[in-house]
């Protein structure tokens, strides 16, 4: 297994990077709290990953400590929760907001998330309550805003259309298409970037 990947960012593109290993690109599927930390495309960076074989494919998923992947772990092995639901779960709330809203056994915020209903829910609080244990008290922090310097013009490959990009990441997290457009452009300021941009649509999902 893939545990851990370190070499050169080389693509941003939300929710998935490009690491450049001794010549070797890695395509990583990241959960956007874990996104929201990466450095500036040319610098180096770690990713603690997970690797996941399929019959059609073999995916790579990435996260930016092992607390992240650890979740990212155990919600896999939830009844009904594939690879791809478990990242929007942790996209649109950090890994201490998912702790702490599985302890509290607060259904009506995983509900907010997409792909989640009440009664699958009402599933991930029974079968991760005590699973998480071993991840100690959360505590219900948001998730901090990411520097300036990571929302520079340079962090992200070029695009023509700033809501395009975030519509499209959300989209891939699970959002359906017209939903994605609404909660984009209800946030969206002049001037943001995708990253910003992604961040405020997700906290306005919730």
């Amino acid at each position: 297994m893939i545990g851990r990947i370190r070499g050169t960012l080389a693509e941003k593109q939300p929710p998935e990077i490009l690491v450049d290993v001794a010549g070797v690109g890695y395509e990583i599927h990241m959960p956007m709290t874990s996104f929201y930390q990466l450095p500036a495309v040319g610098d180096e960076v770690v990713v603690y990953t997970h690797f996941v074989v399929r019959e059609d494919a073999q995916l790579l998923f990435g996260f930016a400590d092992k607390m992240e992947r650890g979740l990212f772990r155990e919600l896999i092995k939830a009844n009904g929760v594939g690879p791809k639901l478990g990242l929007a779960i942790l996209s649109g709330m950090s890994a201490s907001q998912f702790l702490a809203s599985v302890q509290n056994e607060d259904v009506s915020a995983l509900v907010s998330l997409p792909g989640i209903g009440k009664k699958t829910a009402e599933r991930l609080v029974v079968e991760l309550k005590d699973r998480l244990a071993k991840f100690g008290k959360a505590q219900s922090i948001a998730v901090p805003p990411p520097s300036s310097d990571l929302l520079s013009a340079n962090t992200f490959v070029e695009v023509n259309d700033t809501r395009e990009e975030a519509q499209s990441a959300l989209i891939a997290l699970g959002y359906k298409p017209a939903q994605a457009s609404k909660l984009v452009d209800s946030v969206y300021s002049e001037g943001m970037e995708s990253e910003a941009l992604i961040r405020e649509a997700l906290k306005a999902a919730i």
